[in-house]
């Protein structure tokens, strides 16, 4: 099964910037309601993925909110970032990967965020292939 099957493109994602302040990935995360949202650069470079912690880290330590409008994304993001897969990635990796995390980032060959694949649709796409086994189990 290819990846593509499952991708929700990047246009229908909510994406933040790098250069973003501190306070717009906030109101973001606030306005859509997600907890951790992938972040790419100018170019669409995949750069990580920023949560919920992540910026109440840095609120906790800049509680100005004047101070919010001049950190950028970038630096509340923590370096161990979720690890995209290429388009070409095969199921068993994006398994292992939705086991710690929400959604995996997916990337092209150059490294260009192009969506995401959810922890849900994966979770559904080994029910079915599950619930087809246990079928076939009982035909035979």
């Amino acid at each position: 099964m290819n990846v593509l099957f499952f991708l929700k493109p990047k246009q229908e994602v909510c994406v933040l910037h790098k250069n973003y302040t501190l306070r717009q990935g906030i109101e973001k995360l606030r306005q859509y309601g997600f907890t951790a949202v992938p972040v790419i650069d100018e170019e669409g470079q995949y750069c990580g993925t920023i949560t919920e912690g992540d910026l109440l880290r840095q609120v906790l330590a800049h509680e100005s909110k004047a101070e919010w409008e001049q950190i950028p994304l970038r630096e509340a993001m923590r370096t161990n970032m979720k690890k995209p897969v290429n388009v070409m990635a095969d199921m068993e990796e994006l398994l292992q990967l939705a086991m710690s995390q929400n959604f995996v980032p997916v990337v092209d060959d150059r490294g260009m965020f192009i969506g995401i694949v959810t922890r849900q649709d994966i979770m559904r796409y080994f029910a079915k292939e599950y619930h087809a086994l246990e079928m076939k189990k009982g035909e035979g």
